[in-house]
């Protein structure tokens, strides 16, 4: 299959692009930059050179598809530049395969005990504008085309992401990891090489309008903590009063007490996520 991702020189888009290329798919991603263009192409896709905002470069690339994973993503004016590369995307591609957009659990806000995709969302500020898109791609399928979406949970794994960022790299300079409360919260949590393999399922086997949740386990930041510590080389672990402070609106997610079951994907795609002692994986040494 040929498929178009943006995304791709990214922390989850790369390892997306290895799944894709280990399954036999012929990979096209979006580059914005001559280090995205050298990323991707030394992973073994083809660089098509453009901004997420570069609608009419996405359209063209979707045209000559058979299938998207729209994984990119802007920091700045989010929602607008999400909903209309999205628009771009699904025209190019019209319906001729399978278009999988990339939503987030967070969403879901607190959930009383486990939870699965039908569960009622009750976004933080930080992801509200999700919930319009999301359900604009979707609402596709009355067209006769094939949105699906991909919600990720946390995603760690490989030295990168959220948790590196949040956690890991500022306990090096702090002496120790800062957690938003006492720590009691549940997160979701899933391993980037397995979030993409659930990407290429939903890609290859995900029925119209469908959605998944990627989770694989469900831990508190208590029982993260001390193991985020040891990655940081540090021993301890404290609450940060000001959180929101020092993390930014995303502490407001950080707080979120969320347990989630990635248990569809397991029943319809057939996903078997490898990684699960997230503890274990994020205590090894950087």
């Amino acid at each position: 299959m040929k498929v178009f991702l943006t995304g791709g020189s990214g922390y989850i888009g790369a390892v997306v692009i290895e799944a894709l290329l280990r399954h036999g798919h012929e990979v096209t991603a979006l580059a914005r930059s001559e280090r995205a263009v050298d990323v991707v192409t030394k992973l073994g896709a083809k660089a098509v050179v453009g901004e997420l905002t570069d609608v009419d470069v996405l359209r063209d690339a979707a045209a000559a598809a058979d299938g998207v994973l729209h994984l990119g993503a802007s920091y700045e004016r989010s929602a607008e530049v999400d909903r209309a590369a999205a628009d771009a995307l699904l025209e190019g591609l019209d319906g001729r395969g399978t278009y999988v957009h990339t939503g987030g659990v967070w969403v879901y806000g607190d959930t009383d005990g486990v939870v699965d995709e039908d569960a009622v969302k009750k976004p933080p500020a930080i992801t509200a504008w999700r919930l319009e898109n999301e359900a604009r791609v979707l609402a596709t399928v009355e067209r006769g085309w094939h949105p699906v979406v991909v919600m990720p949970a946390l995603v760690y794994g490989r030295s990168q992401g959220l948790i590196e960022t949040f956690f890991v790299e500022p306990a090096r300079e702090n002496k120790a990891v800062g957690l938003v409360g006492d720590g009691s919260n549940y997160t979701t949590l899933v391993h980037v090489d397995d979030l993409a393999e659930l990407y290429v399922l939903a890609l290859e086997k995900a029925p119209a309008g469908s959605v998944y949740v990627g989770v694989a386990q469900n831990a508190t930041f208590a029982e993260l903590g001390p193991a985020l510590a040891k990655a940081a080389g540090q021993e301890h672990v404290r609450h940060l009063d000001d959180a929101a402070e020092q993390m930014g609106p995303i502490a407001e997610a950080f707080a979120l007490d969320q347990r989630m079951t990635g248990e569809r994907a397991r029943q319809e795609l057939g996903w078997i996520p490898q990684h699960l002692d997230a503890i274990k994986d994020l205590a090894a040494k950087r």
